[in-house]
């Protein structure tokens, strides 16, 4: 089997692996906010912990601009999560918390209506 078959595989495997782990989710779990690391910054995201997830996620999507968003963050039990899965959980049906009305643009951005 060639190497790029091999990578392609074992990206395959990852994406699966990080669905069903999206999946069972623990929203009640404590949940620490990260900021991108860059110097110029896309905004004013600092590092914040919350309680539980599910408030984490509900201040990322429906306080935090998407573009300060880039490049942060989210961690719950030593797993990390990107602005695509916090955006994925908060849409997610098991979300346990109430959402405000929300539309997701073609590039991942979200507008609250």
């Amino acid at each position: 089997m060639s190497d790029e078959v091999q990578t392609i595989n074992r990206v395959r495997e990852q994406a699966r692996k990080q669905m069903e782990d999206l999946t069972r989710f623990n929203y009640g779990a404590p949940a620490e906010l990260f900021p991108c690391r860059g110097k110029k910054g896309r905004g004013h995201v600092t590092y914040k912990r919350f309680d539980t997830a599910a408030e984490a996620i509900r201040f990322a999507v429906e306080e935090i601009p998407p573009p300060a968003l880039l490049g942060a963050y989210l961690e719950v039990d030593e797993a990390r999560f990107g602005l695509h899965e916090i955006h994925y959980l908060y849409e997610y049906a098991a979300y346990p918390l109430k959402r405000r009305g929300v539309e997701l643009a073609s590039d991942g951005a979200v507008a609250l209506v």
